[in-house]
This record gives C-alpha cells, structure tokens and sequence, in this order.
C-alpha cells in the first residue's frame, strides 16, 4: 500500500511523493506540474563574443621582421607576438649610451675638483705650472702683499667662496648633462618597446592583418588577439524592454550550433543608449564549454514586463534530463508509464526551479530524480 506525505514547497508547485510506486520509479518522485506567473518574452538575435578582445596597432614606422603565429594560435601573457624592424634604433641606443657613459665622466671630474677646492683651496695653496717657477714666486709675492695691511686688492675668503661656487656649478651643470642622456636612453628604449606588440593576456590570435615584410605606419591595425576560454552573448535591446533585465539574472539563450539551449546571465548593460536605434548593448555571460565561437550566431529571451502577466509551467531542476543537448522530462501516461518529451527551458526561477515554455503543460505528472542518486 502506498504511503503519501507532504513537503514544503512554494505556492506555485504541487508535489505529491509516492514510495514503491513501481518497481523502475522507486528511485524517483512523482510530482504534478505546477504554474507561476510570468510575463512574456522577446526573442533578439546576437552574437557570441570573447570575454576580452583588443587589436594590436603599430606604435611606429617600419617593416614587419616577424609574427609570432597564425590565427588559432595560443600564446600567455608576455609574449612577443609581432616585431617592427629597429636596426635604426638600437644604433641610436648605442649612441645614447655613449652619451650618458661621457656625461658620467664629466660629472665625476667635476665632482673632484669641487672636493678638491674644498678641501685644498687654490687661494690658499696656489698651484704651480709645471716646468717653471717664476709665475708662483710672482702669484706667492702679490698674494703676500694681498695680505699687507691697508691692502684693499683681493680678500681670499670672498675668492675661496667664489672658487667653491664655479666648482659647484660645474657639478651641477654635468649632473644636468647626465639627466638629460638618462632621458634620451629611455625616450629610446620607449620605442624600442613600441617596435614590438606584446600579449596583454593569456588568448589567441583571432585574426592577422599584416605579414613579414609588410611596411607599417603608426596606427595600423596588426592584429586582433582576445581570451576566449569564456564566452559572451551580445545582444542590442529595445530601450522599451531594459526596465525587465538587470544585472546578475539569467535569462534563457539558444545557440546556433547543434540548437544549443543554454541559460545566460547579464554581464554589462550600456549606460547610454544608442541615439539612432534606441537600443542598450547588453552582454550575457555564457556557460564554459558551450559548443561553438566567439561570431557565431545566438538568440536571447528577454522578458517584457510591459505584456500581460501568463501561468507558466514550472518544474524542479532535477526533473531536467539531457539526452544529447537537449533537455528533456519523464511524463507519466495515464497507466503509469514514464515516456520521454522533450521541453523548452525558460528562467530559472531560483537555484532550484525553472519554467517550461513548451513541451509541459500545468497537472501532467512528471518523475523527478531523488537528490541522492
């Protein structure tokens, strides 16, 4: 004899649990298909896009020496996927080090013979000229009547100060020179870097523009690299239709490989709308592993909250079977017997149950997996 008992479960779903029922349902529950409110959808059409998509452009003049890849072609974050020809450059670089290496020596010689005056004034200490010692006797007698009282000829701490401030200077004027060849070496190593266009993450060539021995300009698109390991569905929506999306919903999506039935959810909606059109670019995100690629057609439902409100047939996930990629349901006949339909999926209602918007209709009995098998 069969035992019934209740569960607790939302006003719009009816469940009726039945044990030894039979002997190939006695791991399965029956339960009689219930109904929501629900207003109506628009089906859009879209297209599958990459999470994340950039074109590579020349930043400089010259000729393509190398392209790291055909389109398909995987590469990680880092790598060097075309390079401009820069001979040009790397003899400029040198130049420029020279530059830097000569200005460097000159700073050091200043630096010394400022430490030198500071430390062994000349006022002080004049310094002969070697080879002949008439001109210091001639500096050391003047220097001494310098020092004669009543002399008003020279005063060797204001010549001291004045010595200091002309090596001072010097060093300043050589550190200046050495800033301004730093400078150049890295205005140098900035295009150098331009020479080169570099994987700004982990993706695939998508698609290549230019070939080896192509001349370029600044600007010119190279190629278009994006990571496609996850997808996007984007779609153009009527202004009219926004006030029935939000982000974080999902909504039910259909691709055009193999009729995939899939469930998206909003990503980005556009803050502005498109003056022309009157639509709002919306992005979904996609499953991993959906069959297809980032070009491909697809088609979204989007609610509409404007059309009136209709009873929708509303069923547990785990009543969901896939047999291939398509969803499916074991609906009772009036002997008890399970036969497979197959259904269209609509929202997702919560983390538990979903609406059917064709295949089912409200009091059908269907057979619902127990959680545990």
């Amino acid at each position: 004899m069969s035992r019934i008992s209740r569960i607790k479960l939302p006003l719009y779903l009816s469940l009726t649990i039945l044990t030894g029922w039979s002997a190939h349902v006695q791991a399965d529950t029956v339960i009689t298909v219930g109904v929501a409110p629900h207003g109506g959808y628009v089906i859009l059409g879209g297209s599958v896009i990459p999470l994340k998509e950039v074109t590579l452009a020349a930043q400089m003049p010259g000729r393509i020496v190398s392209i790291a890849g055909e389109e398909g072609d995987e590469f990680a974050a880092g790598a060097e996927l075309v390079s401009i020809n820069d001979d040009d450059l790397q003899a400029k670089k040198s130049a420029a080090e020279a530059q830097l290496a000569s200005a460097q020596n000159a700073m050091q010689n200043a630096q010394v013979q400022y430490n030198r005056e500071l430390w062994n004034p000349r006022v002080y200490n004049p310094r002969p000229m070697a080879g002949m010692g008439m001109p210091s006797m001639f500096d050391g007698f003047f220097n001494n009547m310098d020092d004669m009282p009543g002399s008003s000829t020279g005063n060797k701490s204001i010549e001291r100060h004045a010595d200091l401030v002309t090596q001072g200077t010097q060093v300043a004027t050589a550190r200046s020179h050495v800033t301004e060849a730093e400078s150049g070496l890295r205005a140098i190593d900035a295009k150098l870097r331009d020479s080169k266009a570099i994987a700004p993450f982990d993706g695939i060539i998508m698609s290549k523009m230019v070939e080896i021995g192509d001349t370029v300009q600044p600007g010119q698109p190279l190629i278009v690299f994006s990571y496609s390991r996850f997808l996007r569905l984007q779609a153009e929506v009527p202004a009219r239709l926004m006030p029935g999306l939000k982000k974080g919903m999902v909504v039910p999506a259909r691709l055009d490989v193999g009729n995939t039935q899939i469930n998206a959810r909003v990503a980005q909606i556009s803050p502005v709308a498109d003056s022309k059109q009157h639509t709002v670019t919306v992005k979904f995100d996609l499953p991993e592993g959906v069959p297809g690629g980032p070009g491909m057609y697809a088609e979204v439902m989007i609610p509409d909250v404007s059309s009136p409100t209709r009873a929708l047939p509303v069923i547990p996930l785990l009543a969901i079977r896939k047999k291939g990629s398509l969803p499916s349901v074991q609906v009772l006949d009036d002997e008890n017997k399970p036969k497979m339909r197959l259904v269209r999926i609509g929202e997702v209602i919560d983390e538990n149950t979903v609406t059917i918007l064709s295949g089912l209709k409200p009091g059908e009995r269907i057979l619902v997996r127990d959680r545990n098998n």
